[in-house]
């Protein structure tokens, strides 16, 4: 289990990449989808790229799916990159090489090479993920597998522009509607547009998806009852949440792809971070933020009840998540972010009202001297599992 206590100020990034970063936003309401591709066209051949590629799309599970493949392929004896997003505590979460995060050190060279080739404009225009996926793959060069999850939607994002020898794609649902589109098939399209050459697809909730299979090179690998028997023994077995299995299955599809080993010793140690991971007795903290992520909270702690500490971004429907959760939900305590995006603490404690549940503003200190009796969970983003940890 990771430490978040001992963690919380380590590995910061050190001044120079820090406070360039510091000064591009975040969210935009408006993204410019030709700015990534023009730059990578022009410095491309300025690095020195990895062997293979696997892309990395969806909805929910993108993040986990990396990780077990990631990790599986390190264990094997490749060398392996996985950049993720966002993270939780510290920056160099997002990029993962050869079993540990980055180096602060590694970060600052590849800021420093980048500063060099890239005009000022793109300099002062990139994205903040933009330029931070330019800084994994200056970071990832020469290695032989590099995981890539896409960021937002999939055709369009900045993680596209690169050759990929496979795109795995994760259960796709509602999500950022905004930018990618109303129904499903127009989300699904927007997604599966990222695909170049093959892909796999794991487990779906909405048929659309399915029956757009023959407009792409992808296919779908169910294992037999057998091998799923064994990956679902081993997310029991190291108390993983059971929604984790579909992930693993999906990163494991891969592995028989390329004709590689089938065996879940090279597992063994692997962490998730903030996947319904419990930090402490009765305490468990979870990074998703959408209906999708509540559903799988709510099939993981049926027939109990929980106090739920909450909050989440504005453009997220947090009345449909706060609904689906209301069975669950023993006490609602929303804790209070400074972010542009989160919604405001009133309206989520009206909508909370509105729909008969018990809620409450969190409060750290009573929360440090409550009994704990019911499971605690931290879930609704990020940014709420990334503050809870800063005061806890």
């Amino acid at each position: 289990m990771k430490d978040f206590t001992k963690q919380k100020r380590m590995g910061e990034i050190e001044l120079n990449l820090n406070k360039f970063l510091n000064n591009k936003p975040l969210f935009y309401k408006r993204i410019d989808y030709d700015r990534m591709p023009n730059c990578w066209e022009r410095i491309k051949n300025k690095f020195q790229m990895p062997k293979k590629i696997i892309h990395i799309i969806g909805t929910n599970g993108k993040g986990s799916t990396g990780r077990f493949l990631s990790y599986y392929l390190y264990k094997l004896g490749f060398k392996v990159g996985h950049y993720s997003s966002p993270h939780i505590l510290k920056f160099n979460e997002r990029i993962w090489i050869n079993g540990k995060d980055i180096s602060d050190k590694k970060l600052e060279e590849a800021h420093s090479f980048l500063q060099k080739i890239l005009s000022k404009k793109e300099i002062e225009t990139l994205s903040y993920f933009e330029y931070t996926t330019l800084l994994a793959m200056k970071s990832f060069e020469n290695l032989d597998y590099v995981i890539l999850e896409a960021g937002l939607g999939g055709e369009k994002d900045a993680t596209a522009v690169f050759d990929k020898v496979m795109t795995l794609v994760t259960t796709i649902d509602f999500d950022h509607q905004n930018f990618l589109g109303d129904t499903i098939e127009e989300i699904a399209i927007t997604k599966l547009n990222a695909i170049q050459k093959k892909a796999i697809i794991g487990k779906q909730i909405h048929n659309e998806v399915y029956q757009l299979s023959g407009k792409y090179p992808f296919y779908i690998d169910y294992f037999d009852n057998y091998e799923i028997k064994k990956i679902r023994d081993f997310i029991n077995k190291n108390n993983f949440a059971s929604y984790l299995a579909d992930n693993l299955a999906l990163a494991l599809a891969f592995i028989v792809e390329e004709n590689l080993k089938f065996d879940l010793k090279y597992l063994k140690g692997i962490e998730l971070n903030g996947r319904l991971q419990q930090i402490e007795k009765n305490v468990y903290i979870d990074v998703g933020h959408n209906p999708l992520a509540a559903k799988a909270i709510l099939k993981e702690f049926q027939n109990k009840k929980i106090d739920l500490i909450y909050n989440t971004y504005n453009d997220k429907n947090y009345k449909e998540i706060l609904t689906i959760l209301k069975p669950i939900i023993n006490k609602l305590s929303i804790i209070e972010i400074q972010n542009d995006r989160i919604a405001p603490i009133d309206k989520v404690i009206k909508t909370a009202e509105e729909l008969q549940i018990a809620v409450e503003k969190f409060e750290i200190n009573k929360w440090k001297n409550s009994k704990k009796e019911k499971p605690q969970l931290i879930f609704g983003s990020f940014s709420v599992v990334e503050k809870f940890l800063n005061e806890k």
